[in-house]
């Protein structure tokens, strides 16, 4: 068994490479631009509010699944206007999309969250929009939104398997693969510890750094 599992693990272990790279990758794009998706939501100029409300309803409302596929096979077929990804490209696109959508709703309610006192007092000293922004509003925002961002990061882990439906090798398609060529769950298996230690990983982290966070408060 353990010249079994040595002889599968180099395809887990590039399989799980090309998981985290989807992982991280969405994570460092879709919480800034989740960000500035919060504050639009809440904007008083009310066309910009109306067509994010509306992105963030068909993100939320439509499968990550069917996103994909509309991604990487429906976006060629809109001819004159075809758009074509290649799959890595197209795995991002849509899966930083998705989360954007979802980062920027839990934006808006930490932006709701915050006292509107806080701008008020921004006024008497002074400051900008940008600055009641940077320096006043997002340190606040953060620490209200952390919980709901770790539930989408473990979340994000085990989404990131989706990307098998348009072909990429990730770590669930390198474990189907060995399951099937060699008939034996055992490959499934180490998938599943793999990414529970991908997700033990990401929770300790998100806890540090929610310790962290109510050490500043």
């Amino acid at each position: 068994m353990l010249n079994y599992i040595s002889g599968i693990m180099p395809a887990l272990l590039s399989g799980t490479r090309m998981t985290l790279s989807i992982f991280f990758w969405t994570l460092i794009c879709s919480i800034p631009l989740g960000a500035l998706v919060g504050l639009g939501l809440i904007t008083k100029f009310k066309p910009l509010a109306w067509i994010l409300n509306l992105y963030v309803w068909l993100m939320r409302g439509t499968p990550l699944l069917l996103q994909l596929i509309f991604v990487f096979y429906g976006l060629p077929l809109l001819k004159p206007y075809a758009i074509i990804f290649p799959r890595y490209q197209a795995a991002l696109f849509a899966f930083i999309l998705n989360y954007t959508a979802y980062f920027g709703e839990i934006f808006r309610g930490g932006f709701q969250s915050v006292p509107r006192g806080q701008f008020e007092s921004a006024k008497v000293l002074h400051l900008s929009y940008p600055q009641t922004i940077r320096k006043i509003v997002i340190p606040q925002v953060v620490k209200i939104v952390l919980p709901s961002i770790g539930n989408e990061v473990i979340n994000l882990v085990k989404d990131s398997s989706l990307v098998y439906v348009i072909g990429l090798g990730d770590l669930l398609r390198a474990g189907n693969v060995a399951s099937a060529r060699d008939v034996t769950l055992l490959p499934l298996v180490l998938v599943g510890i793999i990414y529970l230690m991908l997700t033990a990983v990401c929770t300790i982290a998100l806890r540090m750094i929610e310790k962290r966070s109510s050490v500043w408060r």
